[in-house]
């Protein structure tokens, strides 16, 4: 007797499921949450960026999706998508709990 299981088209289906759920759907809300953090930043905030950059956010201009950061070193104009969601709510964190 062949049961359902044992149907490949449904076990490629149980398969993309899973794939779905597990990994791409994170992805996706991940994403959308990055966003969100970068839309919703502005002016005196303090950040960190992918490469390690720390700083402060003197400037933004939304024509061309760039800022200013402002650095011990200087000032260091940075894409505004080059942000690290998790690393600038680390920070922020740490700076909480220090105070």
């Amino acid at each position: 007797m062949n049961g359902i299981l044992e149907n490949p088209i449904f076990m490629y289906l149980l398969i993309f499921v899973v794939f779905y759920l597990f990994f791409i759907r994170p992805q996706l809300k991940r994403s959308k949450e990055e966003k969100k953090f970068r839309v919703e930043i502005g002016k005196g905030s303090n950040v960190v960026m992918t490469s390690g950059i720390h700083g402060k956010i003197v400037e933004i201009n939304e024509e061309n999706g760039t800022l200013l950061l402002e650095t011990k070193a200087g000032r260091i104009k940075f894409e505004r998508s080059a942000i690290s969601m998790e690393m600038s709510k680390k920070h922020m964190n740490a700076g909480v709990t220090k105070k």
